[in-house]
């Protein structure tokens, strides 16, 4: 290991396997409780601390060799487990070893009573073995790593459930006792059988040790992620009136006619809304015929063409309920206002976007939708043709800027609508990344990969010369993105909980003392009524 983590293991063998600058035990002379109260006190103040060796499974759907990282640490408390410390940056670190091929579980650690002192006497021994001497291949010691006292094991056993916990040690929470709150803190362990009568079963030995070796490079990714750091978020972000309306739209409809509730299409683009929603009930489908007759339909934020429209008030028993944002239904409004007037209508926005399909349904006979300034110059419209542009809500308003530049000069009579198509909160939101691009080595961009005014949100941050991330949550977060970045920008789409938001900036925190600071460009005071079906 380098000079940026220190990693815990209990055994010899575990310690051999991981390799470099790790506390040690197993030896008369240097007790494990020895070696991690004395050397705890004297890290710099920027070294991290792992605790990385194998635990009893405490779950049957855990399989040997498994690796888990802990979220939480518990330890017997009286009468009851209490909680020793939450480890937010779990995610990160199970990301990175699931990156390298590993099969990894995140979820609560318990503690049972430790095998040795709690007040541990320090031996005159140094802290580190001078140079042990290992055999090629690590020899496992015929005593289980665990408590062998039955009653140990089964009381923490029953502790752990209560909790939820996935394994069982007997090290972690004691070690965090020793760990200063700011100094960051992993716990991963290769899950093993419970311990049985005599050694590990040789070929469950083979496999711990290979899981065991694969975490030493994501621990050492996660330590040199670690420091401190400058978190700052932007400001507006996360919802919109028209996703707020949107959701309140699905969660009134399952209150008034009870689920299931059909939504076409995603309601929202966010993949947790979406989940949350369906984990109450709401049923989502790509078209109409997928729902029976008789059953409640919301149409998506995003807005639908005039034949599902149609086809939803031609199905029996439907109660259809329109939860189109009020932003994209002027849009709509426009596009067969110009229809109307003879125009053609250049719509800028991409094709396959579920608004811009809904629009173009509008006039499918008179509107030519453009993404790019090439685009605008091979439209096949002449000159002197009456022209009509509109454009998708969602869009990068600085690249949109040159699209309509290149429209208005190959068709000076271009004629647009009379306000920016181009809503309030996308932007609010843009402005925002811009208003902290400079100051940032690096942006965070909240949301899912299929919303449009997220996936802008990356290009504006780049744009600006700030490189830029976009993550469904903080799942996806790289420890490699953050090594050697001191200052974090932090921003969310439109459709993306704020929740998500606060769970990254919980990771970042956990790696190391951070400021969280935040820049506010506008306030958003905009609501949209609801429809009459769910007031």
């Amino acid at each position: 290991m380098g000079d940026d983590v220190i990693v815990l293991a209990r055994t010899p063998s575990d310690a051999h396997v991981l390799g470099g600058g790790t506390v040690l035990s197993g030896t008369q002379d240097a007790p494990f409780a020895d070696q991690v109260a004395r050397a705890l006190p004297t890290l710099a103040p920027c070294s991290a601390v792992a605790v990385a060796s194998t635990a009893q499974r405490l779950r049957s759907d855990l399989v040997p060799g498994q690796l888990v990282v802990a979220s939480e640490l518990w330890a017997p408390g009286e009468g009851a487990p209490r909680l020793v410390r939450r480890l937010p940056s779990a995610p990160l670190l199970a990301t990175e070893l699931r990156h390298d091929g590993h099969l990894v579980s995140v979820g609560p650690v318990f503690s049972a009573d430790p095998v040795f002192s709690a007040d541990p006497v320090f031996s005159a021994d140094p802290v580190f073995s001078a140079d042990p001497v290992f055999s090629a291949d690590p020899v496992f010691s015929a005593d289980p790593v665990f408590s062998a006292d039955p009653v140990t094991a089964q009381a923490g056993g029953a502790y752990g459930e209560e909790v939820g916990a996935l394994v069982l040690d007997h090290d972690s929470a004691w070690v965090a006792t020793l760990v200063d709150d700011d100094r960051p803190l992993a716990v991963v362990y290769v899950v093993c059988e419970p311990p049985g009568p005599g050694a590990m079963a040789a070929v469950d030995a083979r496999r711990a040790a290979v899981s065991l070796e694969g975490v030493r490079d994501p621990i050492e990714r996660w330590a040199r992620a670690c420091r401190s750091r400058r978190v700052v978020l932007a400001s507006p972000r996360s919802f919109c009136a028209g996703v707020e309306r949107a959701i309140e739209i699905v969660e009134r409809s399952l209150e008034r006619y009870g689920a299931p509730v059909y939504v076409r299409r995603q309601i929202v683009h966010n993949a947790h809304v979406v989940g949350r929603l369906a984990a109450m009930g709401a049923v989502f489908v790509e078209e109409l015929d997928e729902v029976p007759d008789g059953a409640t339909v919301v149409l998506a934020a995003h807005g639908v063409a005039p034949d599902v429209r149609k086809e939803a008030r031609a199905r029996d028993g439907f109660t259809v309920i329109d939860a189109t944002c009020p932003l994209v239904a002027k849009v709509h409004h426009e596009a067969r206002r110009f229809a109307e007037r003879g125009f053609e209508i250049v719509l800028v926005g991409h094709e396959d976007h579920e608004e811009v399909v809904g629009t173009y349904g509008e006039a499918p006979g008179r509107t030519h939708v453009v993404a790019s300034v090439e685009e605008v110059d091979a439209l096949d419209l002449a000159p002197d043709a009456p022209v009509a542009y509109l454009t998708q809500t969602t869009l990068a308003t600085d690249e949109t800027a040159e699209i309509l530049g290149a429209l208005g000069r190959r068709f000076p009579g271009v004629v647009g609508p009379s306000a920016d198509d181009i809503c309030y909160a996308t932007q609010n939101r843009q402005d925002a990344v811009r208003a902290i691009a400079r100051e940032c080595d690096l942006l965070l961009v909240v949301g899912s990969s299929n919303s449009s005014n997220t996936a802008r949100l990356v290009e504006v941050a780049l744009r600006e010369g700030c490189r830029a991330e976009l993550v469904e949550d903080v799942g996806q977060l790289r420890l490699a993105w953050l090594d050697g970045v001191a200052t974090v920008g932090v921003t969310a789409g439109a459709s993306a909980p704020e929740s998500l938001v606060a769970e990254v900036v919980g990771a970042l925190s956990a790696l190391g003392p951070t400021e969280v600071v935040e820049r506010n460009v506008a306030t958003e005071t905009v609501r949209f009524s609801l429809p009459s079906q769910v007031r």
